[in-house]
């Protein structure tokens, strides 16, 4: 596997492949000893992902022709909301995911988004510690509709990242 990859505005071919990537990256959550015993929410389907896709915010990673990872993101009143961030397992630790974050935050602030939100696991080193080096707090006292999807909510928290 080359170690070269780019970036691309995704397209609605990459909807499979999205789910795909985030199922590859979530048998990680499915093996922290921090979740054992917490439900882990099933990944978003291909429809899912196509219909988020066709609302123009969504960044894939490619190797090749291959998806490797992705930024699923959709507006969300003034913010732009991050659904889901994923890089596939043999990918992980080049900062695939950071660079989709930091082009998903030009998009937002060219498009006239005032913030990125996203909600994630609080206590998983990859999640919220993850995003917090990448200009994102923690929202305290959010309101239930920041969890998504009948996440529990103990272990995870709503973040945001204000952009210029």
């Amino acid at each position: 596997m080359s170690g070269a990859w780019s970036l691309r505005l995704a397209r609605s071919e990459d909807a499979a492949a999205f789910h795909r990537v985030e199922e590859d990256a979530a048998d990680l959550l499915r093996s922290a000893p921090e979740l054992a015993g917490v439900a882990i929410p099933p990944s978003q389907s291909e429809q899912d992902y196509a219909r988020l896709i066709r609302r123009g915010h969504c960044l894939s990673a490619i190797a090749g022709e291959q998806v490797i990872g992705f930024a699923a993101a959709a507006p969300k009143g003034r913010e732009l909301h991050l659904h889901e961030l994923s890089v596939a397992r043999s990918w992980q630790r080049r900062r695939i995911g950071a660079t989709l974050l930091e082009a998903l935050a030009i998009d937002a602030r060219n498009s006239g988004f005032r913030a990125i939100t996203l909600t994630t696991w609080r206590d998983i080193a990859w999640n919220a510690p993850f995003y917090a080096s990448q200009g994102f707090v923690e929202v305290a006292n959010s309101d239930d509709s920041a969890v998504e999807d009948g996440a529990p909510d103990l272990p995870r928290c709503a973040m945001i990242r204000l952009l210029d």
